[in-house]
């Protein structure tokens, strides 16, 4: 067959639970993937092991499962997920007794060799490739699970296997991976989380799971099922292309995708062309993601009424350190407050109060008790939002790199047959993609106010301690202006929570678009942050709501 159609029914652990139903049933499929491993559920994974060593894999998937695997199996579907986390070689068990259970005789392969030995941490996993999965597919595996790999990976890997790509097909691997990326957080690519939500069809009720169809060149055409919600457009698939990406050089383990090569096209209603895609080779080392346990946290939320809220805020603060110390206190005040409100809430601003440390006694009831404790002793109207509690115990991500041929990349057939997974012969290391800054550029002759947001989309998201900031332009006459209007310093003016930090721009032209990475925005990463948005994922829309010059001559 000429098209592979790989759908997607998991974009994390925690999604839709019918999906995976829905999306067997809303049409034709050849695979259906599932993605669990967020840097946050392997953390979540890590804490589960610890306490019951069998287990380590993302329950939900088994109990979705049980209702979908022998329709999977009468249709033809094959199931590839990642949530097999850390012990794929346990859920795989899990499936085959399921079968058995079910009666029904289910081929289970499974990926594994993605942890890595490191004495001082709670998880620490390579991200493999798509090889794994291809071989066991390639031994007529209807189920293969996996560990840590690559979330694209999902999809790549049944590519392999359909089209018989070899590792010298960069083009056609780096094709796959843009589909891969591009499905891999489920309804995100059909209006899921999308700025211009209020113009989908549903107005963004409930989209639908996405599929890419995809060609042996590696082209793709993203997709969904008839009658599903949401819309599949240029802007969606945007969108979700600048989700968590860097650079135009998209490092991944069998292939590096060149993000400035990808070109869209509507090609009819819900269907965009994806095409143009270039890669080149991988380099000679792997991601790995590395938790620890950070300490243990608690948070506190004082609400502060009506008038001298600063001042308020500054007598909590000087009570709070009286009593517990100054040391891993971190005090955020929001002022949510109107003046001359006739609404207590209206009233109000709210004093965040968090506590972190490696003493979990100090962190627990020693801290949220002083908090309570000033509830007739502090400042007039206290109140709190919070009741007290003990500290709960916090992770820490960090990313570091393994060779590749330090990592022994195993395909677990559904004979128990184990088969090596070599790593790539030819690898490179990509050159720095230069992070171009343009100089501000003079206003235009007649502007007029308004949000940023109207003549632009933002999609934001998380990697480690690190952010993205993804703003897209929804027209070419917008373009020009996007491109030498938005730099990093007028980022900072915009969001001056950046003006501090390491922020690299790159420009994606053919996406009409600007992608900031924003260096050590979320600290320790989202298990340690304090932030209100600690994934960032809020980041583009406070952006498009800030209030510029825009150009009368670009309509909005």
């Amino acid at each position: 067959m000429s098209v592979l159609r790989v759908g997607n029914a998991s974009g994390f652990y925690g999604d839709r639970f019918t999906a995976w139903r829905e999306m067997l049933d809303g049409g034709e499929l050849d695979v259906l993937t599932g993605d669990y491993l967020a840097e946050l559920t392997m953390l979540i994974l890590g804490r589960d092991r610890m306490r019951d060593p069998s287990l380590g894999y993302a329950k939900t998937f088994l109990r979705q499962a049980e209702g979908v695997l022998g329709t999977a199996l009468e249709r033809g579907v094959t199931l590839v997920t990642n949530a097999g986390g850390l012990n794929p070689a346990g859920l795989a068990d899990a499936i085959r007794s399921l079968g058995d259970r079910l009666g029904l005789q289910v081929r289970v392969g499974y990926v594994e060799g993605d942890a890595i030995q490191r004495p001082d941490a709670l998880t620490a996993n390579a991200y493999l490739g798509a090889f794994g999965i291809a071989a066991c597919l390639d031994a007529g595996a209807d189920v293969v699970v996996t560990g840590r790999v690559t979330d694209a990976s999902l999809a790549v890997g049944p590519a392999i296997a359909r089209f018989g790509w070899t590792r010298d097909d960069l083009d056609a691997l780096a094709g796959a991976t843009v589909a891969g990326h591009l499905i891999e957080c489920g309804a995100q690519v059909t209006g899921g989380n999308f700025s211009f939500f209020t113009e989908l069809p549903d107005g963004g009720h409930r989209p639908g799971f996405p599929i890419a169809e995809l060609h042996p060149d590696g082209s793709s055409v993203l997709t969904k099922h008839s009658g599903t919600g949401g819309a599949v457009t240029v802007e969606t698939v945007t969108a979700q292309l600048l989700y968590e990406v860097g650079g135009p050089d998209y490092l991944g383990p069998d292939v590096v995708t060149r993000l400035d090569t990808v070109r869209l096209e509507q090609e009819g209603p819900d269907r965009v062309r994806v095409s143009g895609v270039r890669g080149t080779p991988p380099p000679d080392t792997l991601k790995v993601g590395v938790n620890n346990l950070g300490g243990f946290r608690n948070a506190m939320t004082f609400v502060l009424c009506g008038l001298d809220i600063p001042a308020k805020a500054a007598l909590v603060r000087g009570q709070i350190e009286e009593s517990v110390g100054a040391e891993g206190l971190e005090f955020t005040l929001a002022r949510t407050d109107h003046p001359d409100t006739g609404d207590t809430e209206a009233a109000s601003a709210l004093l965040h109060v968090h506590l972190r440390d490696g003493d979990k006694s100090r962190a627990g009831r020693a801290f949220s008790a002083a908090a309570v404790e000033l509830a007739l002793a502090s400042y007039p109207g206290c109140t709190l939002t919070t009741l007290p509690g003990d500290a709960t115990p916090y992770g820490v991500f960090t990313a570091g790199t393994i060779a590749q041929d330090e990592v022994e990349h195993v395909a677990v057939l559904p004979s128990g047959e184990r088969v090596p997974v070599p790593p790539p012969v030819v690898t490179a290391t990509p050159a720095e993609a230069p992070a171009r800054e343009v100089t501000a550029v003079p206003a235009p002759a007649a502007t007029r106010r308004g949000p940023l947001g109207e003549l632009v989309g933002a999609r934001s998201g998380d990697k480690g301690g690190d952010a993205n900031l993804g703003v897209w332009a929804r027209t070419d006459a917008t373009w020009p202006w996007l491109r030498d209007w938005l730099t990093v310093e007028r980022l900072a003016e915009l969001l001056p929570e950046t003006a501090a930090l390491t922020v690299e721009r790159y420009e994606l032209p053919n996406l009409r678009a600007v992608n900031f990475v924003i260096r050590g925005l979320l600290g320790q990463g989202v298990a340690a942050s304090t932030r209100f948005d600690p994934q960032a994922k809020a980041l583009g829309e406070l952006l498009r709501s800030r209030v510029v010059d825009l150009p009368t001559e670009v309509p909005a």
